[in-house]
């Protein structure tokens, strides 16, 4: 690992200060609520200790001061009414009812330890999962949490774990590492480091990072390097703002991302328009993967996908031509089914034209701190660990990837096999509102647990279906917290500034609950304590970081030719061959095909035509909410003002022939469910699709009712059906019909 040498960006005030009769507070914004970014803010409380306001920090090199609608309106938030404010706990025969009674945090700890334990010595640890959703900068705790515990199931409830860890899986599998686009966001001065070059060409492939923003990109970075003179090239179904201003916008079919990506590797080899050295020195399987993209003629690959032959052949050309390019990709690769050949043959093309490691191309994030990647597998026996969940059905799982599969956990709830489970833990998550598939199906499975305890900021659906034990956690400005990485290349902090009822932290839970579970595992006195052991090999301790960050260590490009990619020194990347695999050494080790390929998502026009009659449209799920997170915000009224309700996107030639119109209320419905949406009749949608949005629920409607989530949830209409690897899931690839809902319903 490269020496540290962290810098820091220069502040004009200390972290906290103040202004006027407010106490100004720096820090970042991380969960929850929130996203993947940690955007630098400054928090202001007054004399009762009140969070009052946020602005974004003008000096954080990160986001510029720039902050969304979610993080100005963190007061809202923190402040609402309805928080969870003490622990709460409800007889299991209850559940589904809204029967809690307070309890202390003492009596909560008690009850936990009590349970969980006689679970593992009657069942084993293993019959306990620990389960989160979006990990944001907690999912560290979590998984130690589990493995101090001595479960081996930490995990998902997603089927293939179909977010980020795919394209994470998929790249690491080939070349060692996690690459991500280079906006100098490595660079504390950015875009006048002498070292940087602004790309010639963004792909901006899969995602809209204006909304989205993931693996720690601020998606308004593309817009600054537009004023750079950078191009950019949309590889989207749906028309965008940004789709609108590209040299190229491709309408690429939902899940058909694999094939186009192969029929502009077709182009970039048959006309050779790649990086001849690059490829001689630094690429195993260069001749392979020409043979199969070969399978791929352009011709062919524009009728699978929907987008014209002419546009993928100059779509490769840009790309070949574009000294560098860069990619920023998103979640719609890994939510179809064989996520992980098409991130292979997408990032193939990035390498091939010599775009890996250098100035303004796609880079290695560097490793800040080792605990970024999992923090204390080392506390699970063998034994143990052998037991993990789906580790037989799907043995790229024994290859450093450390989760429980998320589709055989499903299965194990339902079925006992390979055992049953007991008892679970769920942390960061509102799995029958957000991520679980066949959300009924994930109910009625937990609602048979001896055990069920659930950490969130406000009652959810899934609290009030299945928990017996809730806890209330802080929002960001009630906790101390610590993030390095994540695609980010810098180290920031979260300075706790206000106090809310009885909340605490994620990590405070964790750590006092650890504590419990195996003293050894959690031998620090408080949280700042175990961030300071964390921090150990930098010098710094957390709270002279809370005083400095964000920091910053030197970063340099082309690092397979410095021995700086390889934990031995050597040159190259850090995989068996030592090179970037196009033909991949560790799938082959995992029974996978080595190659990329495309798989036709079933159901889909390609795949079960005659399906068409009674389901005539695509169905792609999990579009973006500018106010929104996931299932997060929903009540907070100026967020919610934005998009008071669950909408699906509809051309309007396609609204003519259904006889519906706009703010008609419609049932979408497939073969395995319905949900409600309100049509928005737009012309950027392809008549042949619809959009809609996802994690829908009601905070205001019955409790009982479980706040309408059935009724709303899309998720309602996607299958637990993973990829051969195990990663991927097609959340964005159906068939659906539209009707309208009658009065009453």
């Amino acid at each position: 690992m490269e020496e540290r040498h962290w810098s820091y960006a220069e502040h004009t005030k200390p972290f906290k200060h103040q202004e006027g009769e407010l106490t100004v507070t720096r820090g970042s914004a991380w969960s929850g609520p929130g996203c993947h970014l940690g955007c630098g803010v400054l928090l202001y409380t007054d004399k009762s200790g009140k969070l009052v306001k946020v602005e974004g920090d003008p000096e954080n090199p990160y986001n510029d001061g720039r902050l969304c609608v979610r993080c100005l309106n963190i007061n809202e938030v923190t402040n609402h009414k309805d928080r969870l404010l003490y622990p709460m706990k409800r007889d299991p025969k209850d559940r589904g009812q809204n029967k809690w009674e307070r309890i202390s945090w003492e009596e909560a700890y008690d009850l936990i330890v009590e349970k969980f334990n006689k679970i593992k010595e009657e069942n084993g640890a293993e019959s306990v999962i620990f389960t989160q959703g979006t990990g944001r900068d907690i999912a560290q705790w979590i998984s130690r949490l589990a493995w101090s515990f001595g479960s081996p199931n930490y995990c998902y409830p997603l089927s293939g774990a179909a977010c980020y860890l795919p394209r994470v899986a998929g790249m690491v599998a080939t070349t060692g590492n996690y690459w991500v686009a280079d906006a100098s966001q490595q660079f504390i001065d950015r875009y006048d480091n002498p070292e940087y070059k602004v790309p010639e060409t963004m792909f901006i492939w899969g995602n809209y990072p204006l909304t989205s923003n993931s693996d720690g990109f601020y998606g308004h970075w593309v817009i600054d390097l537009m004023k750079r003179g950078m191009k950019i090239v949309c590889i989207d179904p749906k028309i965008t703002w940004l789709a609108a201003r590209a040299e190229e916008h491709l309408r690429v079919r939902p899940g058909t991302d694999a094939a186009l990506a192969l029929g502009m590797l077709n182009v970039v080899i048959n006309e050779e328009l790649y990086d001849k050295d690059f490829i001689k020195e630094w690429t195993y399987g260069f001749d392979q993967l020409k043979e199969r993209v070969q399978d791929y003629p352009v011709d062919k690959v524009a009728e699978i996908t929907w987008v014209p032959a002419e546009k993928i052949r100059n779509a490769a050309h840009i790309l070949a031509k574009s000294k560098p390019a860069t990619m920023q990709w998103g979640l719609a690769v890994d939510m179809t089914k064989e996520s992980l050949p098409a991130s292979q043959a997408i990032a193939a093309l990035f390498y091939i034209t010599g775009n890996a490691d250098v100035p303004g191309g796609v880079i290695v994030p560097p490793e800040l701190l080792p605990y970024s990647g999992g923090f204390g597998r080392e506390l699970l026996s063998q034994e143990q660990a052998e037991k993990r969940i789906g580790l037989k059905d799907y043995p790229l799982l024994q290859y450093g990837f450390q989760i429980a599969q998320p589709d055989a956990v499903q299965k194990a709830l339902e079925t006992g096999v390979p055992y049953k489970i007991h008892g679970a833990w769920y942390q960061t998550t509102n799995p029958v509102a957000c991520i679980a598939a066949e959300p009924k199906k994930w109910e009625e499975a937990v609602k048979k647990l001896d055990f069920v305890v659930f950490v969130d900021i406000f009652m959810t659906p899934s609290i009030m279906a299945v928990a017996d034990v809730v806890l209330p956690a802080a929002t960001f400005p009630e906790r101390d917290g610590l993030r390095v990485g994540d695609g980010a290349q810098r180290g920031e902090v979260i300075n706790k500034v206000t106090q809310i009822g009885e909340c605490k932290s994620d990590m405070q839970i964790n750590l006092e609950l650890g504590k419990r579970f195996n003293p050894e595992a959690w031998p620090w006195e408080d949280v700042q304590d175990m961030f300071t052991h964390i921090l150990k090999p930098t010098g710094f301790t957390f709270q002279e970081l809370a005083e400095k960050a964000p920091a910053y260590m030197p970063f340099n490009y082309k690092r397979y030719e410095k021995g700086l990619l390889r934990q031995d020194g050597e040159l190259g990347f850090n995989t068996a061959t030592g090179k970037i695999e196009l033909y991949s050494t560790f799938y082959e080790m995992a029974g996978l095909d080595p190659l990329p390929y495309f798989e036709e998502p079933s159901p889909g026009p390609g795949a079960t035509p005659e399906l068409l009659e009674e389901y005539p449209l695509v169905l792609t799920t999990g579009a973006r909410i500018w106010s929104m997170f996931h299932s997060e915000h929903r009540q907070i009224e100026r967020n919610r003002a934005l998009r008071p309700d669950p909408e699906i996107e509809v051309n309007p030639e396609t609204c003519t022939k259904m006889g519906i119109k706009d703010g008609d209320w419609v049932w979408v419905e497939n073969q395995r469910g319905r949900a409600q949406r309100k049509v928005k009749a737009t012309p950027v949608m392809d008549p042949r699709m619809v959009s809609c949005d996802h994690a829908w629920w009601r905070p205001e409607a019955s409790p009982e009712n479980l706040y309408d989530v059935y009724e709303l949830n899309v998720n309602n209409l996607v299958p637990w059906i993973p990829g051969r690897s195990g990663f991927g899931s097609n959340f964005k690839t159906m068939l659906c019909k539209l009707y309208k809902v009658k009065d009453g319903e």
